[in-house]
């Protein structure tokens, strides 16, 4: 199937996006929206990001303009009638996206391709509206469509191959990433990226930690580039409600209903960057520059002078501290809680740190703390529901010493980092049991997509299976969430002492 000639419905940040893309692969491009208003608007988005290629040196300016020469912009679906395909770019609303090809379907040609790039949104609910279904798919790009390389490409079960072999072929094209997904609510990135965006913005609700440390634990403990409340913030947190909503109403999987703080942000018009506040307050609307709210916290107090630390604990987790405190200056006592001490420390190593404090027999002055990763820099402070604020402001203070970064968080299985990271991994491993991916197309789509330094099997096969499925165990264990249950084909690998790459 050969496509030279596409059509963009809706000339927002995405679809804009979209048409620069189709625009600069030689395609014959035609943008059409709703209103004068917003056709303008498009064709500036367009016009600007392509200002924006030639500073920046990846455009020149003659290429900028015959760029922008591909593209022509109507308010009037009957300039699409000769397109080989259209995609349809407007917002994430099931009535409005079959409208649009309720009215496609009558002016396209037979033989023409509608894709959606729906993040969301089932695309076989999308086709029923048609009398084409063999010949709808979905096409969901990234934000910003000109830079992120996936692409999803997603079959329904009416789809034709030849329209998805097209497809694919046109993403490659495009110089894309293009990663065939059957279709199911989230598709690979979202359904992956949304429940792990979701939980922790419960773990900020319920107080377990807070925003500025939720987030500071993922980009150090897990390297990704933005922790989650600030991505939330970027996306939209109307968006990312709305998303949420899809995929619950469409799996029935509780991982997926919105943390109530979300919706009650969206209420009050706190949106993200878009409005100028979310998790976080921000310059103006639209910028990314964060500013000081009544959250921003100070300066950690130092809490009371330590000289010498107990330290608890057995295992790696305990060398890792002992490090940390090394560094600190300070003499250690291993396995020692006594009064001579002017803090103890609890290596927070899959045992709660409140057991370790009660054996001590001096709760308020033990404080936990993990180093999730050897030489890691983060450390996560932990503070149980009998430590005192200046014990746990003196063990992030030591942390500070050694030239590390503390994030202070409470006594639950995971902690931070972990109870992030692993369910995460877990719905991978389920994605990938169910037969509706593969382990290369959702690293591949994490990845890609997603932006993060590593695919989840990556992360499994580095991490070792076993450690992951202890590790979820426990994060299982002690809140009981069916969906939390160690993924089958975790357990049966980790029996078979079989991983998923390391072991062919």
């Amino acid at each position: 199937m050969e496509i030279t000639r596409v059509g963009v419905v809706g000339l927002g940040t995405m679809g804009a996006g979209i048409a620069e893309v189709f625009a600069a692969a030689d395609l014959d491009v035609v943008g059409v929206e709703y209103s004068q208003e917003l056709l303008d608007a498009g064709r500036e988005r367009l016009r600007r990001s392509t200002v924006r290629a030639e500073r920046r040196g990846r455009l020149s300016a003659a290429d900028g303009d015959a760029l922008l020469g591909r593209v022509s912009f109507s308010l009037a679906f009957d300039d699409l009638a000769d397109r080989d395909l259209v995609v349809e770019a407007v917002s994430e609303r099931l009535d409005l996206k079959r409208e649009i090809f309720g009215r496609l379907d009558q002016i396209v040609a037979p033989d023409g391709v509608l894709a959606t790039n729906t993040s969301s949104l089932s695309v076989t609910e999308i086709a029923a509206t048609t009398g084409r279904p063999a010949r709808v798919v979905g096409m969901h790009f990234f934000n910003p469509a000109q830079v992120q390389q996936l692409v999803e490409v997603v079959r329904t079960v009416s789809t034709d191959a030849d329209v998805v072999d097209g497809v694919v072929a046109l993403a490659r094209r495009l110089g894309k990433h293009p990663v065939v997904v059957g279709d199911r609510a989230g598709f690979i990135a979202n359904a992956l990226l949304f429940g792990y965006l979701n939980r922790a913005v419960s773990m900020y609700e319920t107080g377990h930690v807070s925003r500025e440390d939720v987030d500071t634990a993922v980009r150090l403990g897990c390297g990704y580039p933005m922790g989650p409340l600030e991505l939330l913030d970027l996306i939209g947190l109307d968006t990312a409600n709305q998303i949420l909503a899809t995929m619950y109403r469409q799996t029935g999987d509780r991982s997926y209903v919105a943390a109530p703080l979300l919706g009650r942000f969206v209420t009050a018009g706190r949106l993200g960057r878009k409005t100028g506040r979310g998790f976080y307050t921000y310059e103006a609307p639209g910028s990314g520059r964060r500013v000081d709210d009544g959250l921003t916290p100070t300066a950690r107090r130092d809490g009371h002078r330590v000289r010498r630390v107990g330290l608890l604990g057995s295992g790696d987790r305990v060398r890792a501290v002992a490090a940390v405190l090394d560094v600190a200056g300070v003499e250690v006592g291993r396995d020692h809680a006594g009064a001579d001490c002017d803090l103890v420390v609890a290596a927070a190593s899959g045992v709660r740190v409140i057991e370790l404090a009660v054996a001590a027999e001096r709760p308020a002055s033990v404080v936990g703390m993990n180093v999730p990763a050897p030489g890691a820099e983060l450390v996560e402070v932990v503070r149980t529901v009998e430590s005192d604020d200046a014990a746990v402001a003196a063990a992030a203070a030591l942390c500070t010493a050694a030239g590390r970064t503390p994030v202070v968080c409470g006594d639950r299985a995971g902690l931070v980092v972990d109870a992030l990271l692993f369910p995460y991994l877990n719905d991978a491993v389920r994605m990938v049991e169910s037969g509706y991916a593969d382990v290369d197309g959702v690293d591949a789509a994490m990845t890609l997509g997603c932006a993060l330094p590593k695919g989840p099997f990556q992360v499994l096969d580095e991490t070792g299976l076993d450690v992951a499925l202890a590790k979820q165990w426990r994060v299982y264990d002690e809140v009981r969430e069916p969906g939390l249950v160690p993924a089958p084909l975790l357990a049966e690998l980790v029996t078979a002492g079989r991983g998923f790459r390391t072991t062919g």
